[in-house]
């Protein structure tokens, strides 16, 4: 192997940041490049592959600039870091400190965590209508939750409408005990759980009685024109065609949608269409409306989240493709010699 050698300049008062409690992030770019990394007073002495050394570089180099700017960088920070590495955009990743979306209720910022998450919170600043698909953790409904917030106490839109399909009950809630709130509240709770942590639960359920928040099923959308109005609609992946229209077409003037769905956990009933899917084919390239497709490189959760997305994606690759979601559905039950599909 041809050993090489650089020299990565570091002010000695942030060396500690930098090298992470126990040096844990000196270790996992060690580990992630196969190179050794050696602290010699203001400057990092990183030797290895040729090849891989100059992502190395790149990574400590990205580490040291996020640290200068004050960002707090935890073990999930370093693996992003690490796996976006080779990407062409690299060398715009420390600008995501830079892009304050909100603030939420403790003082904490919100910010794009990944370069997939800068661009998808770009096209909302830049679209009337911003398509958000991803797997689960990418952050698509949260941030979109956090722009809408940000525009709503800017004084850029009036009012929030936030709506979910009820696909569990096929949007017929009487099964469910109490009041019609009361129905709809436990398939739209992830969307009051971002509301209470960026705008905190005593503004939230002051502007809600006000009807300057809406939550509510989909179905409830039908026969309106929303204006000044910022509306998000989750997980859109359970919408079918007609829903998907419905909804896009209840959008006035001065107002603002998001739509956000994951292609890989589709609930609909055998034989429906997915909204989602039919939507994207029929508007991608139209002007004004965006699509951001984000994978599981932008997934923020715990690490074994994106670990077990990409095991999924790699065993039935096939579930991320559009059509192939009615093409399975097209073939007749057998009794026999039936295949047994996840």
């Amino acid at each position: 192997m041809d050993l090489k050698k650089t020299e990565v300049k570091v002010h000695s008062a942030i060396i500690g940041a930098v090298f992470g409690h126990l040096d844990e992030n000196v270790r996992k770019i060690e580990k992630a490049f196969n190179v050794s990394i050696i602290n010699r007073g203001d400057s990092i002495s990183i030797s290895g592959d040729e090849k891989k050394l100059s992502k190395a570089e790149a990574v400590f180099s990205k580490l040291i600039a996020l640290v200068e700017k004050g960002e707090s960088l935890d073990s999930m920070s370093i693996d992003y870091l690490i796996a976006a590495s080779g990407d062409d955009d690299f060398r715009d990743i420390d600008k995501m400190s830079d892009d304050l979306v909100a603030m939420t209720i403790s003082g904490k910022p919100v910010k794009p965590k990944t370069l997939g998450q800068k661009k998808y919170v770009d096209l909302i600043r830049k679209n009337t209508i911003v398509f958000g698909v991803g797997p689960a953790g990418t952050g698509k409904t949260y941030l979109a939750m956090a722009m809408a917030i940000s525009a709503f106490k800017s004084g850029k839109v009036e009012r929030i409408i936030l709506t979910r399909p009820a696909i569990e009950a096929g949007e017929k809630l009487g099964f469910l005990p109490g009041d019609l709130q009361q129905k709809v509240d436990p398939y739209l709770r992830p969307l009051y759980d971002a509301l209470h942590e960026i705008m905190g639960a005593e503004a939230f359920h002051k502007n809600f009685e006000k009807g300057a928040i809406e939550v509510a099923p989909l179905a409830y959308m039908r026969g309106r024109t929303l204006n000044n109005a910022f509306i998000v609609l989750d997980e859109a992946q359970n919408t079918t065609p007609e829903q998907m229209k419905m909804f896009l077409t209840r959008i006035g003037f001065g107002s603002k949608a998001i739509i956000t769905g994951d292609l890989t956990q589709v609930d609909l009933p055998l034989g429906k269409a997915c909204g989602l899917v039919d939507a994207i084919r029929i508007l991608e390239g139209i002007e004004d409306i965006g699509i951001s497709h984000l994978t599981n490189k932008d997934v923020v959760r715990h690490p074994l989240v994106a670990k077990i997305v990409a095991a999924y994606e790699k065993v039935s690759p096939k579930k991320n493709k559009p059509e192939t979601r009615t093409e399975k559905r097209s073939f007749p039950n057998k009794r026999k010699g039936r295949s047994n599909r996840a």
